[in-house]
């Protein structure tokens, strides 16, 4: 292999979503990797040449324009060709939301190639990250914002792949969902929740039922109240205070909502959990004066 660049990261910063590494090679005639696993994720862009992709039991001709998708645990096997050896880039990245980004770009399922026509700009960004190889701070944020770049690129020039009426539903949920667990604290309704998922107040009402089995004011009132009941277990802020960081301005609605779903007051839940926390210790304290 010649003329390579690659930028190894060890460590990291971010957690939802980070780049592992990336880099940049003019391969050599039937240069090749594999069969082998990786244990993150990995975005190939061909730049020049051509070469093969091995995965699942099938073989893809691929050349310039072109990309494959490696996920982790999976046997593959690539190869650059023996009369015009592609030059390509890569990305290596990883995090529980990789998949639902890969998925947003069209990269999700079976999807395991793609075509883009923005390969000098994926080759500009590549370049800038390996210049960004010093662990200070600036860089480490640079490198989580040239992966968004990254991705924000090929989501400009991939074709999403079509998705079924039930993965399209679904998503509508899950953006829900997510709408709901980062903005419970404030003062939402479900309008702004139907809002942010892009359908109706009444589709959402639909898709909830269908399938969380509850309503979006049900499932937004018992979030609400499931952080409650945490705050008021592990921390010393007042009723006000946790009704205010569970998204209710008034303590008398939180307490009224608080009592219908848990059968106590807030005040006593935190009492009764104060009792059982103690009976507990006390227990234990009891076991080992035996011992």
């Amino acid at each position: 292999m010649e003329d390579s660049y690659v930028l190894q990261l060890k460590n990291r910063k971010f957690s939802d979503f980070y780049l592992c590494f990336c880099g940049y090679s003019k391969c050599e005639p039937r240069h090749s990797f594999g069969p082998a696993v990786r244990p993150n994720y990995i975005i190939h862009f061909i730049l020049e040449g051509r070469g093969i992709y091995r995965v699942g039991g099938q073989q893809i001709s691929l050349s310039a324009g072109e990309g494959f998708l490696i996920r982790p645990e999976t046997l593959t096997f690539y190869q650059a060709d023996e009369k015009e050896p592609w030059t390509y880039l890569w990305v290596g990245f990883d995090g529980p939301r990789a998949e639902e980004y890969l998925s947003d770009i069209g990269l999700g399922g079976e999807t395991r190639t793609f075509h883009c026509d923005c390969g000098a700009d994926l080759k500009k960004l590549v370049i800038e990250a390996l210049k960004r190889n010093t662990g200070t701070i600036e860089n480490e944020f640079w490198r989580e914002s040239f992966l968004y770049s990254f991705f924000g690129m090929l989501a400009g020039s991939l074709k999403p792949r079509i998705t079924s009426r039930d993965e399209t539903d679904n998503l509508y949920v899950r953006k829900a969902v997510e709408f709901i667990q980062n903005n419970y604290h404030y003062g939402i309704r479900v309008s702004d929740v139907a809002d942010y998922a892009g359908v109706t107040r009444g589709y959402l009402h639909t898709l909830f039922t269908r399938f969380l089995n509850q309503s979006p004011q049900d499932y937004l009132v018992s979030y609400r109240i499931t952080r409650a009941q945490q705050l008021l277990a592990l921390s010393d802020l007042s009723v006000e205070g946790v009704a205010q960081s569970c998204g209710y301005s008034d303590p008398l609605v939180f307490s009224k909502l608080f009592k219908k779903k848990t059968g106590l007051t807030p005040s006593g839940y935190r009492k009764d959990n104060w009792e059982r926390t103690k009976s507990k210790l006390t227990g234990k304290s009891d076991r080992l004066d035996c011992l």
